[in-house]
């Protein structure tokens, strides 16, 4: 039911949607200069990062177009799993990416967390919008 809710909600027309979109743009270019090279060297991480790379332009139109509440908690769960990603690699030795553990302040990555951050914040910003003037069921 609850579902139901947020996928028969009508658009909310969120002025925060353009820099959740932004940000989501943003964040799809940081991967894409990366994704040749992890492809060669790690290709399960290149192929990770070619899916997010899409789910990130997917979720810049989607929100755009029809940004119900729905897409911005796909869009927190999305970049907030990035993040993670991130986080994961730098503390532990992945498979043929074991020279990352450390490397913190890899520029690409310092631009693709802070726009991730940004989608999550301007996300959780429209959903708690939504919440407040919920009709109350």
């Amino acid at each position: 039911m609850a579902n139901e809710s947020l996928l028969s909600r009508p658009p909310l027309r969120s002025s925060l949607r353009w820099g959740v979109a932004i940000a989501a743009i943003i964040a799809a270019d940081a991967h894409i200069p990366i994704i040749p090279d992890h492809l060669h060297e790690a290709p399960y991480m290149g192929t990770l990062f070619v899916l997010l790379t899409v789910t990130y332009v997917g979720l810049a139109a989607v929100v755009l177009v029809h940004d119900v509440p729905l897409v911005y908690a796909a869009a927190v769960t999305v970049c907030g799993l990035a993040i993670i990603g991130y986080a994961a690699t730098r503390t532990v030795a992945f498979p043929q990416l074991a020279d990352d553990v450390g490397n913190w302040l890899e520029p690409l990555g310092i631009v693709a967390l802070c726009s991730e951050a940004t989608v999550i914040g301007l996300s959780l910003a429209a959903l708690r919008r939504t919440l407040s003037t919920a009709p109350e069921y």
